[in-house]
């Protein structure tokens, strides 16, 4: 049994699908087959239930699972510490942000990490908050910055970068527009355009309005804030952004929400073991967003500690 075995067990075992693992970790779906057989006899039992479109664990395999994470883990590990002793970061990065992401000082991190490591290959991928969460999960992310409904998620290492509220926008001539606050169930009557499902602003919407019990459905939606409320400026319904997006469209009037107590959050989040390499990217974002940015602690007092 070798570590390349346990890491094409355990993706096929995340993945359910023997061609998605094949994706993940770069070899055919053959290899992996191959491999996970041969891991099979050495073993003597079957991991995986083959019969359906869905690989699923065995018996045996639920119980090897955590062990082979177990193993992998030890070995990063391990090759982490002798990185630390020889003072080296190397290897990559893939860092996920939202779409349309215009947070400035991630870009400045970004430009003074590869200054000073050259060497490490920094992927970025785009993508709605609630893919960048499942993909630090599951490892295919080192670090996202990504939009929250009111709580950092659960199991990870999370750096709150912005928390404010949703906000109302439309043109200074609407009806609406010297009403502040405005209530939930006045916007009854109006189309709501916001952005889609699985991005933090929508998440807290959705929230606020099942809590309430208010049946107000998006009429449009669009994955950049920009969009959002150039359809607002068009008089096609009413936006629905955080504060500190609307502060970038000032010919639009924003008007709070009342009843809409949960915060739009905007965060860094990542798995508690990190890299060497990661290690050094956080200590940019950590110079970079202190610069600009008051930023508030939740799972830890730091980036590092």
């Amino acid at each position: 049994m070798d570590l390349r075995q346990l890491e094409y067990f355990v993706a096929v075992a995340e993945t359910a699908n023997f061609t998605r693992a094949a994706e993940r970790v770069h070899i055919t779906q053959s290899g992996v087959s191959a491999q996970i057989k041969a891991l099979e006899h050495e073993l003597g039992a079957q991991l995986f239930d083959r019969s359906g479109r869905i690989a699923r664990l065995t018996d045996a395999g639920q119980a090897a699972l955590r062990h082979a994470r177990a193993a992998l883990d030890a070995a990063a590990d391990m090759r982490d510490a002798i990185d630390d002793v020889n003072g080296l970061v190397r290897g990559s990065l893939t860092v996920g942000m939202v779409i349309g992401c215009e947070v400035t000082p991630l870009f400045d991190a970004f430009a003074s990490f590869h200054g000073e490591h050259p060497e490490i290959e920094v992927e970025l991928v785009e993508a709605n908050s609630d893919q960048l969460v499942a993909g630090v999960r599951s490892g295919d992310l080192d670090l996202a910055l990504a939009g929250l409904a009111g709580e950092p998620p659960e199991h990870l290492v999370s750096r709150i970068i912005v928390s404010d509220r949703l906000v109302a926008l439309v043109p200074p001539d609407s009806a609406l527009a010297g009403q502040a606050p405005i209530s939930v169930t006045a916007l009854l009557t109006y189309p709501i355009i916001c952005l889609p499902v699985g991005t933090g602003i929508r998440d807290v919407f959705d929230q606020a309005r099942a809590a309430l019990g208010v049946d107000l459905s998006v009429a449009l939606a669009a994955t950049s804030p920009d969009t959002v409320a150039g359809l607002a400026r068009r008089g096609l319904g009413v936006a629905v952004l955080s504060e500190s997006m609307a502060a970038a469209y000032p010919d639009l009037t924003a008007l709070p929400i009342d009843g809409i107590e949960i915060p739009a959050l905007l965060a860094l989040v990542w798995q508690d073991r990190s890299s060497p390499a990661l290690a050094a990217f956080l200590r940019h974002c950590q110079a970079a967003f202190d610069k600009t940015i008051e930023m508030t602690t939740v799972t830890r007092p730091g980036f590092l500690e």
